[in-house]
């Protein structure tokens, strides 16, 4: 019976150190996972804090990265301020030149329209005077004009007159050349004079004694006649010798035809026309003036001793000076 109670006994005791190591077990066992739970809620804690963390890396680097910006920004906007206030301030002293300038400009602008004024003035004056000239100057034109138509008619008159004279010789069988421009009939001193000679030849007589009265009844014409203010006869020389000695020379020329002229005036002419030949001929002599020279620009000396017959209109040196005056 001791022995059943001392194993009862002993069996209790085994059975309660059992039941407390169970329950330490147990406990360990809790406390083991209490631990396991708490370490992974720290590693999840600890997970999300990183990932928290590196968000907000994240968005501290944008929020870095923005402010970055914005003080760029900010300093180019400091820049721009910077220049814009430069350029004020250039244009502020642009401004106060400006306003000297305008001041300057304006005491320019009241100058001007003094002067102006003045001009202004002078213009009217000289429209007035202008005004006037051109009524003078209408007036001329209106001269001119009837002028002109006088120069035109006395042009005219000229121009039949030679044809008149070119028609008379050729009517007579005559090849006789009439200048076109001035109605001169050149007489060959070669063939009127020997060499150095005042006297005329034989030739030079028979030629004379044919072409002088064609051409003197022509302008002695009643229809020519009143236009005509002189027959001329101008004798020339060459350029051997002095001036002195050939002014003499072409004069006594000259004077030879005249008088030959007059020689057969009546042979002509009757009494009247012999006094009008008289009243209107001309004897010149030119000495070596007026050289002819040859198709080179060399005198030709022959060419130059010549005797011209030539005639002027009344109002020719009208003419010419209208001429002048019209050019």
């Amino acid at each position: 019976m001791t022995g059943r109670r001392n194993r009862r006994k002993d069996s209790s005791r085994f059975n309660v150190w059992r039941s407390y190591s169970d329950m330490m077990a147990g406990l360990l066992m809790l406390f083991v996972l209490i631990m396991c739970v708490t370490l992974f809620q720290a590693q999840k804690n600890y997970v999300e804090k990183l990932a928290e963390q590196e968000e907000k890396m994240i968005l501290q680097n944008e929020y870095t990265s923005e402010l970055l910006e914005k003080q760029s920004e900010l300093a180019a906007q400091e820049s721009q301020l910077k220049t814009q206030d430069e350029l004020l301030a250039e244009q502020q002293k642009r401004l106060e030149a400006q306003n000297l300038t305008m001041e300057e400009l304006q005491a320019t602008l009241a100058e001007q329209a003094a002067l102006l004024e003045e001009k202004t003035e002078t213009l009217s004056q000289q429209q007035t005077t202008l005004e006037q000239q051109q009524a003078a100057l209408n007036a001329k034109t209106e001269e001119l004009k009837d002028k002109q138509a006088q120069i035109d008619k006395i042009v005219g008159v000229k121009a039949e007159v030679i044809e008149a004279l070119r028609q008379e010789f050729k009517s007579n069988d005559m090849n006789v050349t009439i200048d076109s421009q001035t109605g001169a009939l050149v007489l060959d001193s070669n063939i009127m004079f020997a060499y150095d000679d005042v006297e005329l030849s034989e030739e030079g007589r028979e030629v004379l004694s044919k072409v002088l009265p064609i051409y003197c009844k022509v302008l002695l014409d009643d229809k020519y006649l009143p236009n005509v203010a002189e027959i001329i006869i101008d004798g020339y020389t060459d350029t051997d010798g002095s001036y002195e000695y050939n002014l003499v020379l072409s004069q006594q020329r000259s004077l030879a035809v005249a008088q030959y002229l007059l020689e057969i005036k009546e042979g002509f002419l009757d009494g009247n026309d012999t006094e009008v030949l008289k009243e209107k001929l001309t004897v010149n002599g030119h000495s070596m003036s007026h050289p002819v020279l040859d198709e080179n620009g060399n005198v030709d000396k022959d060419a130059s001793r010549r005797v011209e017959v030539k005639f002027r209109l009344k109002d020719e040196e009208m003419i010419n000076e209208l001429h002048d005056l019209m050019e």
